[in-house]
């Protein structure tokens, strides 16, 4: 759909600080960038981890992240080019393409795998993890594939492609909505010399993600593969436009849930009981009896 977007908006968010991740490696050698560390999780509340990867040599991606559990949040993975399959502990399969994504809550246990389909070409995406309230830590877990046909886009006059994976943009609702959290996932396209505006609401902690070009937001610039972490002390929302080059970027938003963190590995919960809880549990075999509801 076309939208007709009102640019003049006052009091944008400014840049706090820009983030540049850190090259490591995950599963089964998988080279990636971690944006999001945990050093940031109570400051970007309710995110706990951004990873980017961008790989064209299949030994940096081969061998994919082979079983390994997760309690207490939810996994959002995101594909721009190739293809991964996801198995998990109660029989669901999935496969994700370009422009598609998935959106597992792990609540209160789940093995699954991530595994490449592919023997060449380019592999790059994102996996971004979703702390859950203490309330919901032990739920259900949940899950769901959304194929690029099934994340609803808008388009500017000026040629500004936005896909909303969750949240909503300028009356374009998510294929995913969130209690809680009430998280904002954009995947956002500017041509050269275009801007884009995204209300924000007040409070919400939010950070941009460039992965193509470069982006100015307010009097800072973006570049590829940088982290802006927004003041949430000011401002209605966030403008970003693109320079001479076609840019993209994510932007990111969510409600902080404002409490206590423990996390080791895979596991997220709120109390260091919880995480000895969580390891007794799954040494025992207890993840293995997941049973899944739709999200």
């Amino acid at each position: 759909m076309t939208a007709s977007i009102d640019h003049t908006k006052p009091l944008t968010r400014r840049v706090e600080r820009l983030v540049l991740g850190q090259a490591t490696s995950d599963g089964a050698g998988v080279r990636l960038t971690r944006v999001l560390t945990q050093d940031l999780q109570r400051r970007l509340d309710p995110f706990l981890m951004l990873d980017a990867f961008r790989n064209e040599n299949p030994e940096d991606y081969i061998g994919g992240f082979p079983d390994h559990p997760h309690r207490g949040f939810e996994t959002v993975t995101y594909m721009i080019a190739g293809r991964m399959r996801h198995h998990d502990s109660a029989g669901n399969e999935g496969l994700l393409g370009p422009g598609g994504a998935q959106w597992m809550t792990a609540g209160s246990g789940l093995i699954h795998s991530e595994l490449p389909e592919q023997e060449e070409g380019l592999m790059e995406g994102f996996q971004l993890w979703v702390n859950l309230p203490a309330k919901s830590k032990m739920s259900a877990p949940g899950y769901r594939d959304l194929p690029s046909s099934a994340i609803p886009e808008l388009r500017t006059p000026d040629g500004v492609l936005v896909r909303a994976i969750a949240g909503e943009s300028h009356g374009t609702r998510g294929a995913v909505q969130r209690p809680d959290t009430e998280p904002l996932l954009l995947d956002v396209h500017l041509p050269a010399g275009t801007r884009f505006f995204q209300a924000l609401p007040a409070g919400n902690n939010a950070f941009t993600y460039t992965y193509r070009g470069r982006v100015r937001i307010g009097d800072t610039e973006a570049p590829d593969r940088h982290m802006a972490i927004l003041a949430n002390d000011d401002g209605e929302g966030i403008s970003v436009e693109a320079g001479g080059e076609e840019a993209r970027l994510l932007i990111v938003a969510g409600r902080p849930l404002r409490e206590p963190i423990a996390q080791y590995g895979p596991f997220v919960m709120n109390t260091r009981a919880e995480l000895e809880r969580a390891f007794a549990d799954y040494q025992r075999g207890a993840f293995q009896a997941a049973r899944v509801q739709a999200l």
